[in-house]
């Protein structure tokens, strides 16, 4: 394998770990993790927001806010690299709880589109709603959170440095 090869492959790399970055900070209510996914002066339109990136994790932070649960899941990547310049999609799908009682699972599934520029975070991005659903109800897990803390926030099991099994 020449290293042209290998370059490519490591950026393409890192660009799936800036989208993993992105998803975990949401889902673990990181800001600081999340906002590690952008550029200062990136754009996000994003289903009901579009602007920059601090107004973007405001809106998205006070969304979730509102979830007893969620999780964002991303599956098919492409990554187009023209040196310093990528475009790349990622298929994502979102699901979550509303805090009201009886309130519907709620999924989305679609793909989000991002450019970059410098190191790789994202400059541009918009989020492409493909389709929604609502089951009638999402039943409790029994025992959710064994084998360590479940939670939205940096208590979550993993956080935990090093990890210790007892």
């Amino acid at each position: 394998m020449c290293a042209v090869d290998i370059r490519e492959l490591t950026d393409k790399a890192e660009i799936l770990e800036c989208m993993h970055r992105y998803c975990r900070g949401m889902d673990r209510l990181d800001r600081e993790l999340a906002r590690s996914a952008y550029h200062d002066d990136a754009v996000d339109d994003h289903i009901g927001y579009s602007g920059g990136v601090e107004g973007f994790l405001d809106w998205a932070f006070d969304y979730h806010a509102t979830l007893v649960r969620h999780q964002h899941y991303i599956s098919n990547h492409s990554v187009e690299l023209d040196g310093d310049v990528a475009h790349a999609e990622t298929y994502y799908l979102f699901i979550g709880t509303e805090r009201t009682e009886g309130a519907p699972l709620t999924m989305f599934g679609g793909r989000y589109v991002e450019r970059r520029d410098g190191r790789w975070a994202i400059v541009v991005r918009r989020c492409l709603v493909e389709w929604a659903m609502s089951p009638e109800s999402l039943l409790p897990l029994e025992g959710a959170g064994l084998g360590g803390t479940v939670a939205r926030d940096l208590t979550d099991a993993s956080y935990e440095r090093p990890l210790v099994i007892s």
